[in-house]
């Protein structure tokens, strides 16, 4: 019964390619909700192509939150999401509506679900400065390989490319004595802030998914990646998480003259056939998810009759 008091989020998560956009902006049109993103990439202005960030057209007038609110040179991190993320809540709740959060960052959705309190970033430069020394000597394969023996639960979560994220890691460990996953088992609240209904889209045939991952990367490089991806390359010192991200790094063998476009545009499918895989490995340990064949003629159908019932028994407390 205390469950029901709790103010209501809704969720759709799933792997790129999913449908998660499309069935967010219905569910919000349906039912009056405002839309927070959880993707760690769209919050950067610029970075439209590349990320799937969601257009004017296809938002059809829902608001949508936590998009564009950073240049590519400025560092987000998921305490910052979480801060944001429960302040767009609250505005959205304090208007009569339901926030519905859409994306498919793992780490941010359960982090803010969850109500994780991130400690004071306890940076220290001179570890920063022998990390990234370390890196430039042994190369992010032996950073990522020392991340995975101090603090394994952080390195399956982020790609063996992400140096800024390794690094980050490390640094926390290094300073603090405690990995980064101790930190957030340490900091969840006795009870989540939340009751949340969430989503989760997948399909029956894994070769269905990889079939619309192949097709949006040839629809991304219709729509201008290349021309993106060149402004990310330019400016790869500045634009430091852009330039590890999927979607753009696997395009700079092009520029360097090192691979030919056809190649780069293949590793591009591979890398996000990859990471759908992690997303749909993070996702399916997440508790009380309720997954949908996205491929199901009905799934709005039957998510909107889901999330009616679910908004119901919130409002009947009330």
């Amino acid at each position: 019964m205390a469950d029901l008091c709790k103010p209501a989020v809704l969720a759709v998560a799933g792997p790129t390619a999913s449908g998660k956009t499309s069935l967010g902006v219905f569910l919000a049109k349906q039912l009056g909700c405002e839309i927070i993103s959880t993707d760690s990439m769209q919050i950067y202005k610029g970075l439209d192509v590349g990320t799937a960030k969601v257009t004017k057209e296809e938002m059809c007038g829902v608001p949508h939150h936590c998009l564009d609110i950073r240049t590519p040179e400025q560092v987000f991190s998921v305490a910052d999401f979480v801060d944001l993320a429960n302040e767009k809540a609250a505005e959205i709740a304090r208007r009569g509506k339901t926030p519905l959060l859409v994306g498919g960052t793992g780490l941010y959705l359960e982090s803010f679900l969850k109500g994780v309190h991130f400690a004071p970033d306890k940076a220290n430069p001179e570890i920063r400065q022998k990390l990234t020394e370390e890196l430039e000597q042994y190369g992010a394969e032996a950073m990522y390989l020392r991340l995975e023996q101090v603090d394994p639960d952080a390195a399956h979560a982020t790609h063996p490319n992400n140096t800024v994220r390794v690094l980050r890691a490390l640094e926390h460990y290094e300073a603090t004595g405690q990995t980064l996953s101790e930190q957030r088992a340490h900091s969840l609240p006795e009870q989540p802030p939340y009751r949340a209904l969430v989503f989760g889209l997948d399909f029956p045939e894994r070769a269905q998914l990889y079939q619309r991952i192949d097709q949006r990367v040839d629809l991304m490089m219709e729509q201008g990646l290349l021309e993106e991806a060149k402004m990310v390359y330019q400016n790869r010192e500045s634009y430091r998480t852009a330039a590890q991200a999927i979607g753009y790094k696997e395009l700079f063998p092009y520029f360097e003259h090192t691979a030919e476009l056809s190649q780069c545009v293949d590793k591009l499918k591979q890398a996000s056939r990859n990471y759908a895989k992690r997303q749909l490995t993070w996702f399916r340990r997440m508790d009380n998810i309720c997954w949908l064949d996205a491929s199901a003629p009905d799934v709005k159908e039957v998510a909107l009759a889901k999330a009616k019932q679910f908004l119901e028994q919130s409002s009947t407390q009330k």
